[in-house]
C-alpha cells in the first residue's frame, strides 16, 4: 500500500502539467473524457478511473483511513498552499477572531442554513489522529477535531438530485494573466457522508491556526491533501460540477490534477 501511495504521488505531480478528466456521478464518473485524442490525456484518465473504481468496489463506502496514537504526532501540521489569505472579507473576520463567521450551506437542499463557529463547536464532534499525504511527497500526522460533514448535510436536508458537495473558500490563487481566482474544491456524497469527513475547527488540541485553514477546513481522510479545502466560506450541494471554474471539480483539477485524489 505504501508503494502504491508513493507511485500515485509521482503520477499526480505529472498530472499537474497535463490534462485530466471530467467527473460525472457514481462508478461511471470517469467514462466521459475531455475532447481531444492526446495519449497522455487518455492514460491519465484511465488511471484516475481505475483508482476511483477500486476504492468504491473494494474498500467500501465507510471503511476508515488509518488512525494513529497521540505519541506518533511528531510536529505541528505542516502549512501548505495558501497560508495567510489577504482578501478583505477574510481579514475582517480574522480581526474579530472569527466571531462574525458564518458557514452558509445552500444549493440543492430543502433548508438552506448557516452556522456560526460557536454553533459548529457545540454540535456533535469527532476527533481523529490521521496522516495528511501531500501530492508533493510529504506526510504529516496530526489530530483534528470538528463536526462530521454528514451532520451538516442532514441539517440542510439534501435533495435527491444532489450528487456533489462544492466547498467555496475565502482564499484566492493567482493564475498569472487570468489574475486571482477563488479557490474551490468538491467531493461526491459518498465521501461527504464518510464518518471521518469532518469540518475541522481544531488541530492538535488547539483552535485551528490561520496557516492551516482557520476558521474551518474539510478533512477527507481517504484522499490526498489538495482535496481538503481550507478557509471554507460556504458549502453548495449540486448535481453537476460544470458551472464551477473549468468544470473539473476544483482549482487544482482545473490545472490538470485528478478530481478523485484517493489513496
Amino acid at each position: 500500500m505504501s508503494q502504491f501511495i508513493v507511485n500515485r504521488r509521482k503520477f499526480l505531480t505529472l498530472a499537474g502539467v497535463a490534462a485530466a478528466t471530467v467527473p460525472l456521478s457514481g462508478c461511471d464518473a470517469f467514462d466521459t473524457l475531455l475532447s481531444g485524442q492526446s495519449p497522455v490525456r487518455d492514460f491519465l484518465a484511465s488511471a484516475n478511473s481505475l483508482t476511483y473504481r477500486a476504492h468504491r468496489m473494494l474498500i467500501g463506502d465507510n471503511t476508515l483511513a488509518p488512525e494513529f496514537a497521540a505519541s506518533e504526532i511528531r510536529q505541528g501540521q505542516r502549512p501548505n498552499g495558501s497560508t495567510d489569505p489577504t482578501e478583505a472579507d477574510y481579514l475582517a473576520l480574522k480581526d474579530t477572531s472569527f466571531a462574525n463567521y458564518r458557514l452558509a450551506v445552500g444549493g440543492l437542499v430543502e433548508k438552506p442554513v448557516s452556522f456560526s463557529l460557536d454553533e459548529l463547536r457545540n454540535m456533535p464532534a469527532r476527533t481523529q489522529i490521521t496522516r495528511h499525504d501531500c501530492v508533493e511527497g510529504w506526510s504529516c500526522i496530526a489530530k483534528w477535531t470538528g463536526v462530521p460533514l454528514h451532520h451538516i448535510l442532514d441539517e440542510a436536508q439534501v435533495k435527491s438530485q444532489a450528487r456533489f458537495v462544492v466547498f467555496h473558500c475565502y482564499d484566492t490563487m493567482n493564475l498569472g494573466l487570468q489574475g486571482a481566482v477563488p479557490y474551490y474544491e468538491s467531493i461526491d456524497l459518498i465521501d461527504a457522508r464518510h464518518p471521518q469527513t469532518i469540518l475541522a475547527y481544531g488541530n492538535n488540541d488547539k483552535p485551528l491556526p490561520v496557516a492551516n485553514g482557520a476558521p474551518l477546513r474539510v478533512r477527507v481522510e481517504r484522499q490526498l491533501g489538495y482535496k481538503m479545502a481550507k478557509y471554507i466560506k460556504g458549502i453548495e450541494l449540486v448535481s453537476t460540477l460544470a458551472p464551477f471554474g473549468s468544470g473539473k471539480g476544483g482549482f487544482w483539477e482545473d490545472l490538470g490534477y485528478d478530481w478523485y485524489g484517493g489513496i
